[in-house]
């Protein structure tokens, strides 16, 4: 052989049996020297291998490895024991990029997230919405869709399910006020054009009054409950009810720049995380209404961005807090592609209202308390807001 080629072939040899012996040690990892094995392989890799490997091979029923491998993944994060934090598998996670995603149409409904063990509650239903048309009303319990069970399921993956492009169906188990025998609804999909705010001017004791709803702080927000302010006071309404019962929150800006309208000056909310810096919101400045009386109406589903501004109004001493305990979400999450095309959500810090609450597992307590049935058509905690709405104009 020509000395000139001894090198690369000896070099090139050593490293085909450096891998077949990697390969087969790799299997063993207590047949490695402790160094060895830190460089060849990982203890609790190996064993997650091994554990998967084995239950394919001798379990009494085939599992695809990718279902276990998906398990383990899931395990992980539930070991955290957040409610926030979840993975998503490659399925999943385009269920829930759908249920984000503002092009997909649906079905009409919102739905409170806070508890999936005994399906998806229907907080409320769109006039004229597909779900409307199929009988779907407030308190019915979403338990299955397309035949997939929601039942402890990620809220957000099943809505994601639930959504889609117009013109689609989707089946729907339903349950009536979550009594009822479930029964399977067909429902079109079709473009749902509501807006972000509603507003309504109701006379009380001679007085005009604005009850302004918002469903959700998406980006915008604010904008739509600033027009709608203006309106109403243009009309002559001496005083807001500001409802966010049922609101998921949304952007954190939204949640800054919504009760910014009400309040001159001050801190709205700040932030906190273990590997981020501290992070203070204050109001924007030239409030639209700053001096006009108001209450805000809550309950269980307000949450996110919605206990903020309530909680920022509250503390402010702007508003009046009426109806139930809010949702109790005092926590962040971000999200993040992995390699196997799922999705780690994950929480990573929490939010303070401006006196230093963090309501992480609890919520706000409304200063006055207001019920509203979701099995009757009218709304029991809308006229005690007015009626708290009204001792502040006395």
């Amino acid at each position: 052989m020509n000395p000139r080629f001894r090198t690369p072939v000896i070099a090139a040899t050593s490293a085909v049996v450096a891998f077949f012996v990697g390969l087969l040690l790799g299997g063993h990892p207590s047949w490695l020297p402790g160094p060895l094995r830190d460089v060849f392989v990982d203890d609790q890799l190996a064993t997650r291998a091994q554990v998967i490997h084995d239950i394919q091979q001798s379990f009494y029923k085939p599992v695809k490895k990718s279902t276990l491998e998906e398990a383990s993944l899931k395990a992980i994060v539930a070991s955290l024991h957040d409610r926030y934090s979840e993975y998503f598998t490659p399925a999943e996670a385009k269920a829930f990029t759908q249920s984000i995603n503002g092009q997909f149409e649906g079905v009409g409904m919102t739905i409170d997230s806070s508890n999936t063990k005994k399906g998806l509650l229907v907080r409320m239903v769109f006039e004229g919405s597909p779900a409307k048309q199929a009988g779907i009303t407030p308190g019915d319990l979403i338990v299955a869709v397309n035949g997939k069970t929601t039942l402890g399921r990620p809220a957000d993956v099943s809505t994601g399910l639930i959504r889609g492009p117009a013109g689609t169906s989707v089946t729907l188990g339903v349950k009536h006020h979550g009594t009822a025998p479930m029964r399977s609804l067909k429902v079109e999909r079709k473009q749902i054009d509501v807006p972000l705010v509603q507003t309504k001017i109701v006379q009380r004791g001679g007085r005009k009054l604005a009850v302004i709803r918002l469903f959700q702080f998406s980006k915008g927000a604010h904008d739509q409950v600033r027009a709608a302010v203006e309106k109403a006071v243009a009309k002559g309404v001496k005083g807001i009810v500001l409802d966010l019962r049922g609101n998921p929150g949304g952007e954190l800006i939204e949640g800054r720049d919504v009760p910014s309208l009400f309040i001159d000056k001050g801190l709205i909310v700040s932030t906190r995380g273990r590997h981020s810096p501290e992070q203070k919101l204050y109001a924007t400045g030239n409030p639209i209404a700053p001096t006009i009386p108001m209450v805000v109406l809550v309950d269980h589903g307000s949450a996110s961005a919605a206990e903020i501004a309530a909680g920022a109004l509250r503390d402010d001493g702007r508003a009046t807090i009426v109806g139930e305990k809010t949702f109790g979400k005092g926590v962040f999450q971000q999200v993040e592609q992995l390699h196997d095309g799922g999705l780690l959500k994950l929480t990573i810090g929490s939010y303070y209202l401006p006196k230093g609450e963090n309501l992480a597992g609890d919520g706000i307590n409304p200063q006055v308390r207001a019920h509203d049935n979701p099995k009757t058509k009218r709304d029991e905690a809308l006229p005690v807001a007015l009626r708290a709405l009204q001792a502040k104009l006395k």
